[in-house]
C-alpha cells in the first residue's frame, strides 16, 4: 500500500468526537467527492464514488453513527481499478442529510460553503480539523517521504480551492493553489508543514512514520553537506600545496635555496621534503615552532619570489 494509502487506512479507523465532528467530516466528503441527483420527480439522491475502500468504509459509518442512515453500496471494477459507491437513495434522508451538511438551503436550493467564517459547522477547531480529515480522505494524497514531501487535495472549482486553502492558512499551514488541466489543486510541498497537517488530522502513526523518514533523510544530507565541505577542504589545501612545490623548484632551479634568507630557505625545504603537510604540521616542525598563519606567510614569500622570477 502507498504511503496515501496508509494515512487514509488510519484515518479511516479514527473516531470522530461528537456528532458535529461527525457531520463536520461527512460534509468534507461530499463537498469533495459526492454527487448529488435530483429525478423528475424532485427526489434527491446522494451517492459518492471512490476506488479507496478506507473512504467509502469511513463514510459509510459517519451516515450510520451521525445521521442514521444505512446507505446502499455497490462495487464495479473500472480499468482493473474497483470503484466503490455509497449510495442515499431514499428523498427524505437524502434531504435531511444535505441539509445538515450545509450543503441545501430552506428552499432545497443546492447551497455550499466551505468558509469557516460563514460556514455553521466549521466554528470549532475540531469540527475544522474533522473538515480537513474529511477532505483528504474524498481528494487527497501525499507523495513517498522517501523520494519527496508534496501533500495536495484536488478541488472541483476554483472556489472550493481557495475557501480550503483559507481554512489551511488558520492553522499557519503555507498551502497555494495551481491549476492541473480542470482542476484546482491545493498543496504543500515543507515537509514540516506536512508533519503538522497530519497531526491536525489526527494521523499520528503515519506522522511518526513521516519524522522517522524526515530524521534519516537530514542526516544523510547533513553527512553529506560535511563530507563534501571537507572534501572541498582537502583539495584546496592539496592544490596549494602542489603550487608551493612547484614554486620552490622553480626557484632553486632558477637561483638556488641558498639565496634565500634563513627562515624562507628553511620553510621551502620543509615543503618539498613534506608534501602533504598541513600548514600546522610544517609549523610544528620548524624551530622554534611557528603558527598557522606564520607558515602561510612564509609560503606566500615563498609564491611572490617564484612569481618575479618568472616574469
Amino acid at each position: 500500500m502507498s504511503f496515501s494509502g496508509d494515512i487514509k487506512e488510519e484515518l479511516s479507523r479514527l473516531a470522530s468526537g461528537g456528532r458535529h465532528c461527525r457531520v463536520a467530516e461527512t460534509a468534507a466528503v461530499l463537498s469533495l467527492c459526492g454527487k448529488i441527483v435530483i429525478t423528475e420527480n424532485n427526489c434527491y439522491c446522494v451517492k459518492i464514488q471512490t476506488e479507496n475502500l478506507p473512504v467509502a468504509r469511513k463514510y459509510f459509518t459517519l451516515l450510520k453513527k451521525a445521521f442514521n442512515i444505512k446507505a446502499e453500496v455497490s462495487v464495479r471494477k473500472n480499468r482493473g481499478m474497483r470503484c466503490y459507491s455509497v449510495v442515499v437513495r431514499k428523498d427524505r434522508e437524502a434531504r435531511r442529510l444535505l441539509r445538515d451538511t450545509c450543503l441545501l438551503d430552506s428552499d432545497g436550493n443546492i447551497y455550499e460553503c466551505m468558509s469557516p467564517i460563514h460556514n455553521q459547522l466549521l466554528k470549532q477547531n475540531c469540527c475544522r480539523r474533522a473538515f480537513i480529515r474529511g477532505a483528504f480522505l474524498a481528494a487527497g494524497s501525499v507523495s513517498n517521504p522517501k523520494k519527496s514531501y508534496h501533500f495536495e487535495i484536488v478541488c472541483a472549482s476554483e472556489e472550493k480551492a481557495a475557501q480550503l486553502q483559507g481554512l489551511l492558512m488558520q492553522y499557519q499551514i503555507d498551502a497555494k493553489t495551481v491549476v492541473r488541466k480542470r482542476y484546482y489543486v491545493v498543496y504543500v510541498k515543507e515537509g514540516s508543514q506536512i508533519v503538522e497537517l497530519l497531526g491536525l488530522m489526527g494521523a499520528h502513526v503515519s506522522l511518526m512514520e513521516l519524522e522517522n523518514v524526515r530524521i534519516v533523510k537530514e542526516m544523510r544530507n547533513s553527512v553529506n553537506r560535511k563530507v563534501n565541505c571537507e572534501t572541498a577542504n582537502l583539495n584546496k589545501t592539496v592544490s596549494a600545496a602542489v603550487r608551493q612545490v612547484e614554486d620552490i623548484r622553480y626557484i632553486e632551479a632558477a637561483v638556488g635555496l641558498h639565496k634565500l634568507t634563513e627562515g624562507l630557505e628553511e620553510m621551502a625545504r620543509l615543503r618539498l621534503e613534506h608534501p602533504d603537510a598541513s600548514l600546522k604540521e610544517l609549523g610544528d616542525m620548524l624551530s622554534p615552532k611557528v603558527g598557522k598563519s606564520g607558515v602561510n606567510h612564509r609560503l606566500r614569500k615563498l609564491s611572490l619570489i617564484a612569481e618575479k622570477l618568472r616574469v
